[in-house]
């Protein structure tokens, strides 16, 4: 096994719980076009895909566009809020890994005004060195593409990457990208769906020890 250069991370059930915020411009948006409000739990079954996709199973088609714009602009407010926050050991993560002069990466399907918007309110935006979202692609995950684009920006080879995310969207993408994959449960997937995918690893939670680069 080459020597890890780049570790790439998802954000969402990963890095960050966002989950209330996710909820709250939800159940904003529904209330709003007069659809019933859901469950947290099924709302984050949903999580994963971008907000389209989140909200294209709920509604009609023909009130998706406006149903996205009464998201987003909720959702710019409700991602500042009290509920958003770190999942545990990952700011601490992040700076041993700096410390160690890793590159860090973010590879999300959150668009990037949303994701820059979390990570910087956050204070976290400063520890990496690339950060992209399936906005800027024309095939978000678990197309490989996302992966494959950072690692070509930061000129780092698939066997000198890994992927961190929390989702079987993440362990599909890291498998179609021949990058070594670890999986946390601490994201909307149960662990059972998570082995179903096989990824390199699963952790319970984030660690250098779990990420095996202690």
């Amino acid at each position: 096994m080459k020597e890890t250069r780049l570790v790439i991370f998802d954000i969402d059930g990963t890095l960050v719980d966002a989950y209330a915020a996710i909820d709250a411009s939800f159940n904003h948006t529904m209330l709003q076009l007069g659809y019933p409000r859901r469950a947290d739990a099924v709302i984050r079954r949903a999580v994963g895909w971008g907000d389209e996709n989140l909200l294209k199973p709920f509604i009609k088609r023909q009130d998706l566009k406006e149903a996205l714009n009464i998201y987003r602009q909720h959702h710019k407010k409700a991602l500042t809020g009290p509920g958003v926050r770190m999942l545990p050991n990952a700011r601490s993560l992040l700076r041993r890994l700096k410390m160690k002069k890793l590159r860090l990466a973010v590879a999300s399907n959150r668009p990037t005004e949303f994701s820059m918007i979390l990570l910087k309110h956050l204070k976290i935006d400063k520890y990496f060195d690339y950060i992209l979202c399936a906005d800027k692609l024309k095939r978000a995950k678990p197309y490989p593409d996302i992966l494959n684009k950072i690692m070509r920006k930061l000129s780092v080879r698939a066997d000198q990457t890994l992927y961190v995310g929390d989702m079987t969207v993440d362990a599909q993408t890291g498998r179609r990208a021949k990058v070594r994959t670890v999986i946390v449960t601490t994201g909307s997937h149960k662990l059972k769906e998570i082995k179903r995918e096989k990824p390199y690893a699963i952790a319970a939670r984030l660690s250098l020890d779990s990420l095996g680069l202690r």
